[in-house]
């Protein structure tokens, strides 16, 4: 069997992406990971970045995966970032690569629009369940600390986009580029025009799919990821 790396978003963890492993265990050997700081692992001083969480990617894959075995990458949200940044930086790790909900466009407007959403005080007093999962989530971590970091790293995304328009005609790892219809967080546009760059680039469209991991029908997904990686 091949192996299947499944990487989650900003402020995610591991454990949201179980229904979809336990979708794929009889086909692939299923790997999950956490990022630093999240889902209870060390905190780090270092600051976040999209090159710091591939160089954990990168890590995993050269402790836990035999040498010469073919791995393929599924990466949600921010996941699916960090797995495009390998395809450009680190050619031929993966064998294939699926991102879902990617948002690949960034900018300092972009930026300072979603990180308005993720002030600590508001999300305790406005949404107390988030509250809570977050809480939930990284313990024994002090959530609001990984929440700051990953407010730092957008921010710096805006600033700096590690991915370039320009990189993605350089990426030759076969891709599929999959985002929801009722995605609000990441534009039909911006994906279409990362498709439209990847030399083995696909697109695919998840009807009344929005941005959240946990709305995403898994066995749609599942039989999406299985299809292409087998193809």
């Amino acid at each position: 069997m091949q192996h299947l790396l499944l990487l989650h978003g900003a402020l995610g963890a591991r454990e949201q992406l179980l229904p979809l492993g336990d979708r794929l265990a009889n086909e692939f050997y299923v790997h999950r990971l956490n990022f630093a700081g999240h889902g209870g692992e060390p905190l780090t001083d270092e600051s976040w970045s999209i090159a710091f969480f591939a160089q954990q990617v990168l890590a995993y894959i050269e402790q836990y995966i035999p040498a010469g075995e073919p791995v393929s990458c599924f990466g949600y949200s921010m996941g699916g970032y960090v797995g495009m940044y390998i395809n450009r930086h680190y050619p031929d790790k993966f064998k294939k690569t699926i991102t879902l909900a990617t948002k690949f466009h960034w900018d300092e407007t972009g930026a300072a629009r979603e990180v308005k959403m993720l002030d600590a005080d508001t999300i305790v007093q406005k949404v107390p369940a988030f509250a809570a999962q977050l809480e939930k989530r990284h313990s024994p971590r002090d959530w609001k600390e990984v929440l700051q970091k990953t407010v730092t790293l957008l921010l710096d995304l805006g600033k700096d986009n590690p991915l370039k328009p320009e990189d993605y005609a350089l990426i030759n790892t076969p891709s599929l580029v999959l985002l929801g219809d009722r995605d609000k967080m990441v534009t039909l546009d911006e994906t279409i025009q990362v498709y439209k760059q990847l030399p083995a680039g696909q697109l695919g469209i998840l009807p009344g799919t929005p941005h959240a991991l946990e709305q995403t029908d898994t066995y749609q997904l599942s039989a999406l990821v299985r299809k292409f990686i087998h193809s």
